[in-house]
């Protein structure tokens, strides 16, 4: 439960700029391009760090590494709540990057190794529904701090939540039933570089990096950043009102993430499918909101922040098609390159949305238009294409895997699902 805590801690401070983007742009003097970098940034080190993250607890533990970034995220928050020019901040939010993309991989490793493996898919699903309770205090508790207690003590007060949990998972965390603290192997770089290369080679670990790059990002990006200027100044609704529908996201996804978890054990044929359905659904929401005259009314945007956001727990099906496709060993180190998938998928829609806000927006800063956000949020079809693409191309090559692989297994899962 402690560990769980340390990835809800991750989520909130991943978040937390979401809902103060406006203070951010107002306390730095920056662009909406430069406000982007802050979360750009954050999202480009998380990435780039999955794959070493993955090596490191196959090494040392889960337990380890997960204290190492919950210091992390401490020193990092408390520098940018005292930050007052924007290269500090910058500077705060890579340290914070750093410790949040050695959180999640870590408590998955945790529940492989706790849980029986006919209860992994539902314990995944739930370990990332207690997670997004972070966002949830990130958006109307982190408005209200924001309003009341101003910018340096908000983030300070953040921060010192992070130092009881570490505490905490030095104290009563252990990496498995019987040992306090596992260490693997060490490996070479040659080393290294073969289990890497195998673990991509697997169709299996492509099918879930495809997965989980295509299905989280239009939620991710709302819950990180864009999410609050888009309701406000793109859709004409208030401040509270913003809040309460960017919670209204966060609800869905923790009351979707344990049926969806339910659904794929039972079903493991239709992972994919299931994938492929919820994008469709997410891109038909985002095009009536896009394509509406003049503000969108309330019940469709309700449709598009329940939908964007269940892209969230059906990411984390991309991790049960890497768990199936790779032997133990090798664990951590696909879970690594599938998890990074989504966040640069988010990335490069957090950007390019800055950007295109920036171009058509008259004169700069932050008064953008509804014109602007409606080409702006049009960026995330090219990343839906290609995404759908790919699931489709690495899920046939899945199934001709597991058929010439295992023909029992595959003749087996056949029968059980049709």
């Amino acid at each position: 439960m402690v560990a769980v805590l340390v990835y809800l801690l991750a989520v909130f401070h991943r978040s937390s700029l979401a809902v103060a983007g406006l203070a951010a742009s107002e306390r730095f003097g920056i662009s909406a391009a430069q406000l982007a970098t802050f979360t750009m940034l954050q999202l480009l080190v998380y990435a780039g760090m999955q794959i070493p993250v993955g090596l490191l607890v196959d090494r040392f533990g889960p337990r380890r590494v997960l204290l190492t970034g919950s210091v992390l995220m401490l020193l990092g928050q408390t520098a940018f709540a005292l930050a007052s020019t924007f290269p500090v901040a910058l500077a705060a939010r890579v340290c914070v990057g750093v410790g949040d993309a050695m959180t999640f991989i870590c408590v998955l490793r945790l529940v492989t190794t706790w849980f029986a493996p006919r209860r992994i898919p539902l314990m995944t699903q739930v370990t990332g529904m207690l997670g997004q309770l972070g966002a949830v205090v990130a958006a109307l508790p982190m408005t209200w701090a924001l309003g009341q207690l101003g910018w340096t003590r908000s983030y300070l007060l953040a921060a010192s939540v992070g130092l009881v949990l570490a505490v905490a998972l030095l104290a009563v965390v252990h990496d498995g039933p019987t040992s306090r603290s596992l260490t693997g192997p060490a490996l070479s770089l040659t080393q290294v570089r073969a289990s890497l290369s195998a673990s991509w080679a697997q169709p299996g670990t492509r099918l879930g990096f495809w997965i989980h790059f295509t299905t989280p990002f239009s939620g991710t990006t709302l819950g990180l950043l864009w999410g609050y200027p888009f309701l406000v100044r793109g859709e004409g609704h208030s401040e509270q009102t913003a809040g309460v529908l960017l919670t209204v996201m966060v609800v869905a996804v923790i009351a979707v993430g344990p049926v969806l978890g339910w659904a794929i054990g039972r079903h493991p044929w239709h992972r994919s499918s299931v994938a492929i359905g919820i994008v469709l659904a997410i891109v038909a929401s985002w095009t009536l909101v896009l394509a509406w005259p003049g503000q969108a009314p309330m019940p469709l945007l309700v449709l598009l922040i329940v939908m964007s956001g269940i892209g969230g727990p059906t990411s984390l099906i991309g991790f049960e098609m890497g768990r199936m496709a790779n032997p133990a060993e090798r664990q951590s180190s696909a879970t690594g390159i599938i998890n990074q998938a989504g966040f640069v998928s988010t990335l490069l829609v957090v950007l390019a949305i800055g950007l295109v806000l920036d171009w058509r927006t008259p004169g700069g800063g932050t008064d953008y238009t509804p014109a602007a956000f409606q080409a702006a949020m049009s960026c995330q079809y090219v990343l839906w294409g290609l995404g759908l693409v790919q699931v489709l191309r690495y899920r046939r090559r899945t199934r001709e895997r597991l058929r010439a692989d295992d023909p029992q297994a595959y003749a087996r899962m056949r029968k059980i699902l049709a």
